[in-house]
């Protein structure tokens, strides 16, 4: 309901190629259809006369975006089903790193409180929080559904917030500091506080996009500390040749210990219109140059929520065996 707007249209996740076509009702009420919609979560949001404006009937208003989810069948990896459910906790640390008190989530699978679990660290990509992957990701369905179909070991999985505000929003300013606080905070607060197990062949991280970067940053200068590594639609910083010359050096000088320590190394894409893609290809011909073992994949979905829940659908099983 906006009588006094000028032009109103639908903005977030949603097809670029397909926008809606709004037009003003005598009542003031605008209305748009949303076509050819493919399963899925989607972020939405109203652009009206050039404002960002969120929907307050959604029920998910209460978070930065509303949730839009497209899926009539219910059988989708991804959907609610009737099954055991774990829990996806909200929990906050002091990061020694930042200062700060930052915020994470925790996935524990249902029966936890009966075992000690390995964990896999997965990481959200740029602009977006430590609410991405339980909200718009649907990390707390994936999981639950792989459990309740046996497909996968039970695991903790750990969101942390990848977001750090720099001066001038130098994203790439960003990865460092992540990569210390997940060493000096992050890890060791999940240590002390759920019942996990703490070495190598347990620890995993996977991260998408800017998460991806995060992901490369911490396991190649620790490796010894991880065993699984997936690396989502990411690569080197974009573009920067300083950067590419500096990890081609290294990375043939610590082949052989990436190689020892690393049991799975995986890069995954969402297909050539995944805007990551070239990027992503010149940063494994680093890798190749240097003899480092990985596997490559791509998914449907660019670069985009379709791809990165499919990954994590893929990656799950794949853990810990």
């Amino acid at each position: 309901y906006a009588p006094n707007a000028e032009k109103v249209a639908v903005m977030g996740d949603l097809p670029w190629d397909k926008p809606a076509v709004f037009t003003k009702e005598d009542n003031g009420v605008w209305k748009g259809r949303l076509t050819k919609m493919d399963e899925g979560v989607y972020r939405y949001r109203f652009m009206i006369d050039d404002m960002n404006v969120y929907d307050p009937k959604a029920p998910a208003a209460g978070e930065t975006s509303a949730l839009l989810t497209v899926a009539p069948k219910g059988d989708e990896f991804f959907a609610m089903k009737n099954v055991p459910h774990g829990a996806v906790a909200e929990r906050y640390y002091w990061s020694e790193t930042l200062g700060a008190m930052r915020r994470l989530h925790v996935w524990t699978p249902a029966g936890y409180e009966k075992t000690t679990l390995p964990v896999l660290y997965l990481v959200h990509g740029g602009g977006d929080t430590d609410n991405s992957w339980p909200g718009v990701g649907a990390a707390g369905l994936i999981l639950d559904n792989l459990m309740a179909e046996g497909k996968m070991k039970p695991m903790l999985v750990v969101m942390p917030n990848g977001t750090i505000e720099v001066p001038g929003g130098d994203m790439m300013a960003e990865v460092p500091l992540f990569a210390k606080d997940m060493i000096t905070s992050i890890i060791p607060f999940i240590e002390d506080n759920y019942r996990v197990c703490t070495d190598q062949a347990n620890r995993a991280m996977a991260g998408l996009s800017m998460g991806g970067m995060e992901t490369l940053e911490v396991t190649l200068n620790n490796p010894e500390m991880f065993s699984y590594v997936w690396v989502l639609s990411s690569s080197f910083a974009p573009g920067n040749k300083e950067v590419y010359e500096y990890e081609r050096g290294r990375l043939k000088k610590e082949a052989d210990r990436y190689n020892k320590n690393f049991k799975l190394l995986v890069f995954t894409q969402g297909g050539p219109s995944d805007i990551a893609y070239n990027n992503c290809k010149e940063t494994l011909k680093l890798f190749d140059e240097a003899g480092i073992k990985y596997e490559y994949n791509e998914v449907p979905g660019g670069h985009s929520w379709t791809a990165w829940r499919r990954n994590l659908y893929d990656l799950a099983p794949r853990l810990f065996k």
